[in-house]
């Protein structure tokens, strides 16, 4: 299949020649990396120059591999210099000029160790039921950031919130509000951040900000957003931005509540708020590293095709991708081609066939109904 193409997004290193990173972790981290790799490469096929795709040397590991060391010591050892190598690969990229990034999973203490220090907010846009709510989570400050200090017998965790931090999340999701609604309507914004245990310093910074930018913006405790949302749902155009512990949870049932489909088909994306990357984004998939299905070609590949196409449609020029591979999904899906864990018998490389052979017999110009692409826990 060839796709039409555009000219670059600015900001590439080569507008010739764009460049997305590609990390990978263990389990089934190879695998997942081979469907990004042959997906991305069919639908940019019709790139006069092609795509580059520079991959990290460094295998990363999972939260299964380190299991495996059975050290305590080694273990935090290995997590250090896994993010430590990340998070230079990620800024040696966004020297360069690179935009995009996709990742397979890693373990998540070296993953937030990265998301701490570049500042990252992961962004998920649901629509349904002629709804839609933009949730913006704080990955750079909370519980899920921060280190780890171990005497006999106790694991001591110490993490920080920050007024800089804080307005620049929620600076990025207005702006990001603004993108996604262009009219400039927006029904409410909600904060959902234990702020209670704070001693009134995130309530003091969110007022003082929200009266400089003279909007309203409602901090509640998680609860009490779980209440209403139970009792009263949540209005059209509804931005939540949300520490990552709440947000984490509760994902899921958002899902749910604007019919959208399960987590492990849908991919999600990571912006980094650090000034120094650029606007960097990470694209990756929900799922796991699903460990247990390492090397038997059964991992689903649903999330990795939707990142593909992203990354295609928004950092390689190449218009109509997410509207052709939605489709073929969908063909797919009608067909039964799908993999165990969705009910089907096809392994992960037929999946891929399939949807590839689908792509060359549709325009690309088609737009499918219902697109469900980016989500994240």
């Amino acid at each position: 299949m060839t796709l039409p193409h555009a000219a670059t997004p600015a900001g590439e290193s080569d507008p010739a020649r764009p460049v997305v990173g590609l990390a990978v972790g263990r389990g089934t981290g190879p695998e997942v990396a081979d469907v990004f790799e042959r997906v991305l490469g069919a639908l940019t096929a019709g790139h006069p120059h092609g795509v580059a795709i520079e991959r990290s040397p460094r295998l990363y590991h999972s939260y299964v591999s380190l299991r495996a060391e059975r050290d305590v010591a080694r273990i935090r050892a290995l997590t250090a210099e896994d993010a430590d190598h990340y998070e230079r690969f990620c800024r040696t990229l966004a020297a360069r000029g690179t935009r995009a990034v996709f990742r397979t999973a890693v373990n998540a203490q070296s993953l937030y160790l990265v998301r701490q220090r570049l500042r990252s907010v992961k962004v998920d846009l649901l629509t349904g039921a002629g709804r839609s709510l933009l949730l913006v989570r704080d990955q750079a400050q909370g519980f899920y950031t921060g280190d780890n200090r171990h005497t006999p017998g106790a694991v001591t965790r110490t993490m920080t919130f920050s007024r800089e931090i804080t307005e620049a999340v929620v600076d990025y999701a207005l702006r990001r509000a603004r993108r996604e609604w262009p009219d400039g309507h927006l029904d409410r914004v909600v904060m959902a951040y234990k702020f209670h245990l704070l001693d009134g310093a995130l309530d003091a910074w969110v007022t003082e900000l929200a009266d400089r930018l003279g909007i309203r913006v409602d901090l509640f405790q998680p609860d009490t957003v779980n209440r209403d949302l139970i009792t009263h749902g949540l209005p059209d155009r509804t931005l939540i931005v949300a520490g990552n512990e709440w947000a984490d949870i509760m994902h899921v049932v958002l899902l749910d509540r604007f019919g959208a489909p399960r987590q492990e088909s849908r991919c999600t994306e990571n912006v980094c708020l650090d000034p120094a990357l650029s606007g960097l984004v990470e694209y990756q998939t929900v799922h796991g590293s699903a460990d247990d299905l390492a090397g038997r070609d059964l991992v689903n590949p649903v999330a990795t095709i939707r990142a593909a196409a992203l990354v295609a449609e928004r950092h390689a020029g190449c218009p109509g991708a997410v509207r052709a591979t939605e489709r073929a999904l969908r063909a797919l899906d009608e067909r039964g081609v799908r993999t165990p864990d969705l009910g089907g018998r096809h392994s992960t490389s037929a999946v891929v066939d399939a949807l590839l052979a689908v792509l060359d017999a549709f325009p690309a110009d088609v737009a499918p109904k219902n697109d469900a692409l980016v989500g994240g826990s």
